[in-house]
């Protein structure tokens, strides 16, 4: 009988990024992480992280910009005005970048269903060429090009539910046909990108799906999004995995955000993101860690995340009933995904 239980990719190594002064994207936030697992210790996996290799990191980043990485090694330093390094941080950063490969190649092989990585530093705000928001390299992008260069997977979904637009990972594959990026994110906020109109150019036009939303979303904005938008793009769409930038910083309690999302909340887009898989996907799903700076919040929902993926049978979690405000949002998200999405052109006109 197969081991059902989730990949969890946990290690101390990733506590040794460290800021020189306060900073939100601090260790304390896997101290806070790995402390909310160890009760599910016995309901999940601990996959050991291994560093991305040179190659690997090329397929999302410029040799110029690694090179200039390279100059940094061992050494602290500023890259630009929110991200730091440390002595270790490239070498920790290595190790975010390939532990998620690790998952998601384990995932696209069959040996587990579902993964979580709880990683930092963050990745989704890493440029092709430069360091941003926290972000060294871009976790998530280097995993989708190593799943499509060692797994031979064709058909990707990368769902972003951190409360910043991944602007990283847009940019790398808003060009690309066959990889979905859909992120749903507070605007206008940092980092300035993710309008409505930006939906990818030439091929790729229409893969890039952008929900920028209003500060004070909750549950129910996010729910309506997710149940009437959102899920029925991803099963139209019948990617061969899903991965998740998994942020938590929408929660109500976090000092970088503006949303009011529950714990309850992420668990139910954990759940939502896990029928979709099961559906089209062969339950194939990888979340990777991005932000969260209230340190309760980001374990407790974590955890909570966690547990869903343990399921074998995972539980439809409600999300509050619409609200006037998610209505209207819906309803111009509708207008304006409808010539690239037949799907959503037809419950308009349902």
């Amino acid at each position: 009988m197969s081991d059902s239980r989730p990949l969890v990719v946990r290690d101390p190594r990733f506590r040794e990024h460290t800021p020189p002064r306060a900073h939100p994207e601090r260790p304390e936030r896997l101290v806070a992480i790995d402390r909310a697992l160890d009760p599910l210790a016995e309901r999940i996996r601990v996959l050991a992280p291994r560093e991305a290799t040179e190659d690997e990191l090329l397929r999302a980043h410029g040799r110029e910009y690694l090179d200039a990485l390279g100059r940094l090694e061992g050494r602290s330093g500023q890259l630009d005005p929110d991200t730091y390094a440390s002595p270790r941080t490239l070498e920790v950063a290595r190790l975010a970048a390939g532990s998620l490969i690790d998952a998601a190649l384990r995932v696209a092989g069959g040996e587990a269903k579902r993964a979580f990585a709880a990683l930092r530093p963050p990745g989704h705000h890493a440029e092709r060429l430069a360091p941003m928001g926290f972000c060294v390299f871009n976790n998530i992008a280097i995993a989708a090009q190593a799943l499509r260069a060692s797994a031979q997977v064709e058909r990707i979904a990368i769902v972003d539910w951190d409360v910043h637009h991944g602007n990283g990972t847009q940019h790398l594959f808003e060009g690309e046909r066959d990889v979905l990026f859909a992120s749903l994110h507070q605007f206008p906020f940092y980092p300035g990108t993710g309008a409505l109109d930006e939906q990818g150019h030439g091929r790729g036009l229409g893969a890039t799906v952008n929900f920028p939303l209003p500060g004070g979303c909750g549950d129910a904005e996010y729910g309506q999004l997710f149940d009437e938008i959102l899920v029925p793009m991803l099963l139209a769409w019948r990617p061969e995995i899903l991965l998740v930038s998994a942020g938590f910083d929408a929660h109500a309690r976090d000092p970088l955000g503006g949303m009011e999302v529950s714990t309850a909340g992420f668990a139910a887009f954990a759940a939502r993101a896990c029928a979709v898989a099961d559906e089209v996907c062969g339950g194939r799903l990888v979340l990777a860690l991005e932000g969260g700076y209230d340190l309760d919040a980001l374990a407790e929902s974590v955890a909570q995340v966690v547990t869903v993926l343990a399921e074998p049978h995972v539980e439809r979690r409600e999300f509050p009933a619409p609200t006037r405000g998610g209505m209207q949002m819906a309803a111009r998200l509708r207008e304006a995904y409808g010539t690239h999405w037949p799907v959503v052109r037809e419950r308009v006109q349902a």
